[in-house]
Order: structure tokens, then sequence, then C-alpha cells
């Protein structure tokens, strides 16, 4: 009896030894079918017609086993822990084997447990190993089972005896990508009684048969589905074909610098004019507007004449350049509309320019 409560307690101890584990989340159910082999089990007093028969070695085997259905619902936590509620029926035929005592018939067992599992995930998506343990109770009924005493033929009644019961639990799932929320399962388990159960002996009043160390090794194949599996993201969708980039548009305003007191171009000046005059057949246009200025360093009358003079050579390189003179407004504004505010009589050289707008 110690045994099999220890069988639990480790079971349960373990179930959080790994962090990582498969997310079953939400509700399930499961169903499986397999063999079933019975432990030996041992017959400690029989009484019957004849009256009480030593029971010294006398056992209770199974030639061939049989088979058990377990069917369960659970809830998945998402963290590898899973709880369920579970149903199980075996059926199983067996024989008595001592010194004058013979029989045989069928042990039919209906079971309720409550099953705690963890599944782990060992970084393998289609194999999830999971381990678990169960308490609940068993229903024992000996149908059919009949043979003689020290010679004198006994039966034993249909009676159903129940005890208290668990069962440790190991296995693997392998879930199915076709169905998602579906896997399959394998699994072995050995179920143990905590007590031992008395059977009455037919046409005996009083005669009694008790068995203890009722056990059964299982080994299980099965479903299960979870409820709330998403299916799989469809595949992402091909990249669009790349597009090339469109030009960028020509700049419609240009900034042409000047020395102090000077409205000669430098080389620099002619790179900006005819990069100005190339765009200006790019861009749908009404005119082009080239505006002088100065700094403030010279009197506004001086200035409004440098600032009209610097428009001039900026237009007439625009000619030069190709854009037809009826397409050019210059105008000088001297020492107004400063690019950079100063006060009087200040040289600042970004106030001494011409802008061509292309309007």
């Amino acid at each position: 009896m110690m045994l099999r409560k220890s069988l639990v307690v480790a079971g349960l101890l373990a179930l959080p030894a790994v962090a990582m584990a498969q997310p079953v989340s939400g509700p399930y159910v499961s169903l499986g079918a397999g063999y079933d082999y019975p432990a030996q089990q041992t017959i400690n007093s029989l009484s019957g017609p004849g009256g009480s028969v030593p029971v010294s070695g006398a056992n209770i085997h199974s030639n061939s086993g049989g088979f058990t259905i377990p069917a369960a619902v659970g809830y998945g936590f998402g963290n590898g822990l899973r709880v369920e509620i579970e149903g199980m029926y075996l059926n199983v035929n067996q024989d008595v084997r001592a010194a004058g005592i013979t029989g045989s018939g069928t042990n039919n067992s209906y079971g309720a447990f409550v099953n705690v599992y963890y599944d782990f995930d060992i970084g393998v998506p289609w194999m999830f190993p999971y381990i678990g343990a169960g308490a609940g109770y068993d229903w024992t009924t000996l149908n059919g089972f009949s043979g003689s005493i020290g010679g004198t033929p006994y039966s034993l009644s249909n009676k159903t005896q129940g005890s208290g019961a668990a069962q440790g639990i190991v296995g693997v799932s392998f879930p199915i990508s076709a169905v998602p929320g579906l896997s399959a399962t394998a699994e072995f388990r050995y179920l143990a009684n905590f007590s031992s159960e008395s059977f009455d002996v037919a046409g005996a009043p009083g005669g009694r048969m008790n068995i203890q160390h009722m056990a059964n090794y299982q080994g299980l194949l099965g479903l299960r589905y979870a409820f709330n599996v998403a299916p799989p993201p469809p595949p992402p969708a091909p990249a669009p074909a790349p597009v090339a980039a469109p030009a960028p548009a020509p700049a419609r305003t240009y900034l042409v610098f000047f020395d102090w007191d000077k409205a000669d171009l430098t080389d620099r000046a002619k790179q900006i004019i005819a990069e100005a005059a190339q765009n200006s057949t790019h861009v749908q246009l009404t005119r082009i507007e080239v505006n002088g200025y100065t700094d403030t360093s010279g009197s506004p009358a001086y200035n409004q004449k440098l600032s009209v003079q610097r428009a001039q050579n900026v237009a007439a390189e625009l000619v030069r350049d190709g854009v037809p003179q009826n397409e050019i407004v210059a105008q000088g504004f001297g020492d107004t509309h400063l690019l950079v505010p100063t006060g009087a009589g200040v040289r600042e050289p970004q106030n001494r320019r011409v802008e061509i707008i292309l309007k």
C-alpha cells in the first residue's frame, strides 16, 4: 500500500521538473484502447462449502491478459499542465493457481479517476512526451468465476466490490498536422488498488474469497483532441516584384552666390545655372524668375543696382545654356528679403545671391 501511495506522490512531484512544455490550452477530450495484463494477485483467505482452506501461495493469474478502454475530458493550462476526469473499463480472463484450489472467470473493472499530466517540449515539433498520475475509485466484478475447493465445487457471486485506486502514466503524443488540435498518443500505465476486495462464495453461507494486490499493467494507443488549437497560418504571400523608384523631381529653386561687391559668375555659379537650365526642360513652367539680392554692407541705392546686375548676369548665362529669353524675368531687390537676417552694414555671404525659380 505504501508503494502505491509513493507512486502517486512521485508522479505529482515530477510534474514541474522541466520548464518548457507543450502549450495545450483549453478543453480537450481523449479516447484510448489497449492491452491489459493483471499483476499476480494474492488470495489471502478462502472459505467455502468444505470449510476454510489453507491459501498459502494461492494466486490469481492471467494466461492471455485482456483489454482496457479509457476516455477522458480535460483542460490544459497552456504551461504544460493538464487536468482531466477519466472513466476506464477493463476486461481480462483470470484463473486460480494453488494446491487444492482451482478456478477461472472474467474480471470486469470500472474506474473513475482524476489525472494530472505534464507535457514536455523537447524541441521536436512532432513528438511531445508526458507523464501523469491519477487517483480515484475502481469497481471489480468477477463474472462466471467458478472452480473447486478441496474437490468441492464452488462459484463466486457476481457481486461488485470497490477500492480506492491510483495510477502512474508515461506517454508520448504525436500531433497530426492535417487536423489542428488532434494528436495520436501512446501510453504505459500501472494501475493499483489500495485495499483488498472480498467476494461471496455462492451456495456457502459465509463463504468468502479475499483478494489483495489487485494491480494491472496497461499499454494503450489513443487520440486526443484539443479544441483551442488554431490552424497554422497560411504561407506568406510572395514578395511583390520590386518597383523602380521614380526619379526625383527636378528642383524648382536654385541659389547662386556671389563674392562681396561682385556680380561676375564663379565656376560653381555657372554649374548651378546650367543645372537649372537643363531641369527647366523637364518640368512644366510658364516662366523663370531670376531675382537678385545683396547683403546690407552698401547703401540701398548701390545695393539695388548691384542686385539687378547680378540678376542680369544669371539671366544671360541661362540664355547661353539654351533657355529662351522670353521665358526669363530678371529683377533686383537690393538688400531686402534677406536669407539671413542681419543689421545694416553686415557682409553676409548667403544674402549675396540670385534665386532662380522655375514657375
